[in-house]
C-alpha cells in the first residue's frame, strides 16, 4: 500500500511537471488563466493532500511524523479554500459539502478541544492534541481564531434550505457559541491570552498585543453572542502594545502600525483573508493603508537589497514567514536571510496587484522548473544559497488560494464581513467599514 502511494506521487510529479512544461511552451498564459492555475494547482494541498480520516490539513508535506499531524489555523485557511474551489469550479458544490461535514463531524466527535477552543497541532486520526511545543498542549486561541474565521464563511456561503446545508450551518453555529473567548483573559484582565492548558494552565503566559497576525481574534473575540470580551480588551490589550502604534517612515513610505518595517508580510494576510481592510478604521488606524503600505516596504527592500543578497529584484520580492536554507524562521526586512516566499507576494495580490502579478511571471515562467510542482509553488528559495524546497506549508499555501480570490472577487470578504455577529462587533469596537449597515 505503501509503494502503490509513493508511485501514485511520483506520477503525479511527472504529470504536473508535463503540464507545466506544455503550457510554458505552448503560449503564454493571460493574466486571468495564470491566477486561475495558481489557485487551482495550490487548492490541491488542501483537496488531494487532505487528512484522508478528518479532511483536515496536513501540518506540512514533508512531515517528519508520517503524515499524522493536522493543523487547526492551516485548516480554516483550507475551509477557505474550498469554498473557492467550488466558485471556481475545480470541485463541484455536492463535493464541497461533503468535505465540509467530514470536517466538521471530525471537529465535533473527535477532536479535542479546550473551553470551546482547539490545539495547534492534532492527530489527524484521533483527534488528540500534538503537543506544539514543551508546555503549549492545550488550547491555541490563535489557531482557532483562524479556523473560525474559515467556519464564519462557510456559514455565509452553504446558505442553502437543505438538509446537509442546514447541518454543515447548525455544527459551525454550534462551535461558535461554545467558544469561550472570555475564559482567555485569565479570570478579566484586560487583554487576551494565546494558550491554555488543562495541564499546565497559563504558564505559556503569552499575551495577544498588536499590531501581527492576531488581530482576527480580538475581533472573532468581541463578536461571540455567547462569552464576548469587553470592548477594553480590545483598547486596554491589543491596541496598548509598545509596537502597537509605529507612524513613522521606511524606504519613504509611512507605516501606521507595527514593529519598525512591518515584520513578516503574513500580518496582512491571516487576519485580513476574512476582515475585509478596504474602508476599515478604528481609532488607530486606516487598515487599507497599513496593508497596502507594509507590502509596498517589504517590496521596496527587496528592491535596495542593502544585503546584497542574489536574486532581489522588484519582480523577485516577499519575505514572510517559511521554511529556509538554515529552518524555518519569521523572514522580514529586519530577518533577512536571503530566503524569498512565494506566498509573500501572491497573497498579497489584493493591495499590490501590479507587482503581485509581476512577482508571479517571474516566479512561473523563469523559475518554475525549480519551484512549481504538484501543490503549486514549493514554500520558498534562496537564490544566494542555490536553495529551493521541497516543503509546502498549509499556513503558507492556504493565504495564495483565497487572497488571490478576494483580488479577483472579494468572495470570502464579502461573506465573513456579511455575518451578523461579526457585523455587531465590528460596531461594538468602534470600526467604520462599507460592509456595516
Amino acid at each position: 500500500m505503501k509503494k502503490l502511494s509513493i508511485i501514485l506521487l511520483l506520477l503525479i510529479s511527472v504529470w504536473n511537471y508535463t503540464a507545466y512544461s506544455q503550457a510554458k511552451t505552448t503560449k503564454k498564459l493571460s493574466d486571468e488563466e495564470l491566477l486561475t492555475l495558481v489557485q487551482k494547482q495550490t487548492f490541491r494541498y488542501f483537496w488531494d493532500f487532505a487528512h484522508p480520516v478528518s479532511g483536515l490539513a496536513h501540518e506540512r508535506s514533508n512531515s517528519a511524523s508520517e503524515g499524522k499531524v493536522v493543523t487547526t489555523g492551516g485548516s480554516g485557511f483550507g475551509v477557505m479554500a474550498i469554498i473557492v474551489g467550488i466558485e471556481r469550479k475545480f470541485i463541484t458544490r455536492d463535493e464541497g459539502i461533503e468535505r465540509m461535514l467530514k470536517i466538521l463531524t471530525f471537529l465535533d466527535k473527535k477532536a479535542d478541544s479546550f473551553h470551546g477552543i482547539w490545539p495547534h497541532w492534532m492527530n489527524g486520526e484521533t483527534g488528540q492534541t500534538f503537543r506544539f511545543s514543551r508546555k503549549d498542549d492545550g488550547a491555541d486561541l490563535v489557531e482557532s481564531a483562524f479556523m473560525f474565521e474559515g467556519l464564519l464563511a462557510a456559514h455565509q456561503y452553504f446558505s442553502n434550505n437543505s438538509p446537509k446545508e442546514n447541518n454543515i450551518r447548525g455544527i459551525i453555529n454550534r462551535f461558535w457559541r461554545q467558544a469561550e473567548w472570555d475564559w482567555f483573559t485569565k479570570g478579566g484582565e484586560d487583554v487576551l491570552y494565546w494558550h491554555w492548558s488543562p495541564n499546565n494552565g497559563w504558564a505559556m503566559n503569552h499575551q495577544l498585543k498588536g499590531h501581527n497576525e492576531c488581530h482576527i481574534a480580538y475581533i472573532l473575540a468581541a463578536s461571540s453572542p455567547t462569552y464576548p470580551v469587553k470592548e477594553s480588551v480590545y483598547h486596554k490589550g491589543w491596541a496598548q502594545s509598545r509596537v502597537f502604534l509605529n507612524k513613522k517612515e521606511f524606504y519613504g513610505i509611512k507605516l501606521p502600525l507595527g514593529t519598525d518595517f512591518g515584520g513578516p508580510l503574513f500580518f496582512t494576510h491571516y487576519s485580513y483573508m476574512g476582515i475585509d481592510p478596504r474602508g476599515l478604521k478604528d481609532n488607530y488606524a486606516d487598515y487599507w493603508e497599513q496593508m497596502v503600505n507594509h507590502t509596498l516596504i517589504n517590496r521596496q527592500h527587496c528592491i535596495l537589497n542593502p544585503n546584497k543578497y542574489k536574486g532581489y529584484s522588484a519582480k523577485c520580492w516577499g519575505l514572510t514567514a517559511s521554511d529556509g536554507d538554515k529552518g524555518y524562521s519569521a523572514h522580514s526586512p529586519s530577518n533577512d536571510r536571503g530566503v524569498i516566499t512565494p506566498t509573500a507576494a501572491l497573497s498579497s495580490f489584493p493591495y499590490t496587484p501590479e507587482y503581485s502579478m509581476e512577482a508571479l511571471r517571474y516566479f512561473y515562467e523563469e523559475l518554475g522548473d525549480k519551484l512549481w510542482g504538484e501543490y503549486g509553488f514549493k514554500d520558498a528559495f534562496n537564490p544566494t544559497a542555490d536553495w529551493y524546497a521541497e516543503s509546502y506549508l498549509a499556513i503558507d499555501q492556504g493565504p495564495i488560494v483565497v487572497m488571490i480570490e478576494n483580488y479577483r472577487s472579494q468572495l470570502i470578504w464579502n461573506l465573513f464581513m456579511s455575518h451578523p455577529d461579526i457585523q455587531n462587533g465590528l460596531k461594538k469596537l468602534g470600526f467604520k467599514s462599507p460592509h456595516l449597515k
